[in-house]
């Protein structure tokens, strides 16, 4: 099927998509039935962008993406084109396990027998662990498990799936890519949840890689009960970053923070609260850096609260500090912890012009950002700092903290900062911020 004619296709479905359900239910019925098999089996028209390859023009294409984004779709309709193509083609599915191989990439409800089309009659050979296509093409089965099983075999092309699960992950890549050597170019689709292994990071490095990625939110396709709870539960979280929206987590070694404490160290909601500040951590110029500002409160039994990180890169001297002012506002904040380092009195020069009453104190870094931190992070390792909901950006700086430096992401740990300010000024140093909160 041509681009173009995929293309109006895609507009035939959003537009029935739009129509009322009985009359979208009477269109569908009313159509013969070869059609609505025709339409229903053309996978370019029905797939979201992370489902497709951006061109044909690679060696590696990795879906690096959270659960029920429709990997297992993807790779399933992927071999099945190959198959349909190339009636000569050895196509090799490894799998974690070899269960996993049989009941997902096969069996399963996306799997090869589930998307094959009503005129190409498969054959599985479950016992055998292999699956004739109708064009002659052929599949076979491996696990990770039994990484020498692929010493030997030849295949045109390989899909992978859940890499980051793969026991002996290392050897059974190896083997599996010295034996693509058959026909001009082999092709390896690898589909998987991400996590930190020496494998996910060795196949990302690879030259020529394509990447899609995406999370549970990008599939239309699932009930919207289903996701609404998903982010309930796990938005903001390390499993739910991880699993949900398809990011790879790692932590730094030596960190003072790690991602299992800040998780450990989440709510829903704070308690009412004694005192609340604002940290900002200037920029160092207008452009780059993000303004770290940052809110967190605390309680009358002596723990802290962060609120919210309101921080932003790009923004004007006006901008940031008509930000600062808006959050001391909406949270009736007693006290915006400034660090004067950076730009000194011009920092509190340009937000007293903006709003002369905001209650201003400003703070000179005499430590290293590490040093700094680290009776921050004692605090949290004691229990005393709550998250009230997921902070990402917010969390990944902290990770990237060590007593050496900072070790990203980015070049500067600004919303970091921010939030060490603060909570400095509401638990370490209290007595240098004189002010009680209203209640």
């Amino acid at each position: 099927m041509t681009e173009a004619a995929v293309a109006g296709l895609r507009l035939l479905v959003a537009q029935v998509a739009a129509m009322d359900a009985a009359d979208r239910r009477r269109l569908v019925e009313e159509l013969p039935v070869a059609h609505q098999r025709t339409l229903l089996e053309q996978w370019p028209v029905w797939a979201h962008q992370g489902q497709l390859p951006a061109s044909d023009d690679w060696r590696v294409w990795l879906i690096r993406a959270g659960r029920g984004f429709g990997k297992t779709r993807a790779g399933a309709e992927w071999v099945s084109a190959v198959a349909r193509r190339r009636p000569d083609a050895r196509i090799a599915l490894v799998g974690a396990t070899m269960d996993d191989v049989h009941k997902v990439m096969v069996e399963g409800q996306s799997g090869l027998l589930a998307v094959a089309r009503h005129d190409e009659p498969t054959v599985w050979r479950s016992s055998l662990g292999e699956l004739t296509f109708a064009s002659g093409a052929r599949a076979f089965v491996y696990s990770s498990e039994r990484p020498d099983k692929l010493r030997g075999p030849e295949h045109h092309v390989a899909w992978c799936d859940e890499l980051a699960k793969w026991r002996q992950g290392e050897p059974c890549w190896d083997n599996l890519m010295m034996g693509l050597r058959l026909g001009e170019r082999s092709q390896v689709l690898v589909t998987t949840t991400p996590r930190p292994t020496m494998l996910m990071r060795r196949v990302m490095a690879l030259p020529g890689l394509i990447e899609s990625r995406g999370g549970t939110r990008d599939n239309a396709h699932l009930p919207a009960d289903f996701r609404r709870e998903i982010e309930a539960l796990y938005a903001g979280t390390r499993l739910g970053r991880q699993e949900l929206d398809g990011e790879l987590l790692e932590d730094v070694e030596g960190a003072l923070w790690n991602r299992a404490l800040l998780d450990r160290q989440r709510v829903r909601a704070a308690p009412t609260l004694v005192r609340i500040v604002v940290g900002v951590d200037p920029p160092a110029s207008r452009t780059g850096d993000a303004c770290g500002m940052v809110v967190a409160g605390r309680c009358a039994n002596g723990q802290a609260w962060v609120l919210e990180d309101a921080s932003e890169a790009g923004l004007t001297p006006e901008g940031w500090a008509a930000r600062v002012a808006a959050l001391v506002a909406r949270y009736d904040a007693d006290r915006v912890v400034v660090e004067r380092n950076q730009g000194g009195d011009m920092v509190e020069t340009v937000l007293r012009l903006h709003d002369a009453s905001l209650p201003l104190h400003g703070t000179h870094a005499s430590k290293g950002k590490g040093a700094r931190a680290e009776p921050v992070s004692f605090l949290y390792a004691q229990g005393r700092v709550w998250h009230v909901g997921g902070f990402a950006s917010l969390e990944d700086e902290l990770c990237g903290l060590t007593l050496d430096g900072y070790h990203g992401p980015g070049r500067s740990p600004d919303r970091a900062d921010a939030l060490v300010w603060a909570l400095w000024a509401l638990m370490i140093a209290p007595e240098r911020h004189v002010g009680l909160r209203r209640i």
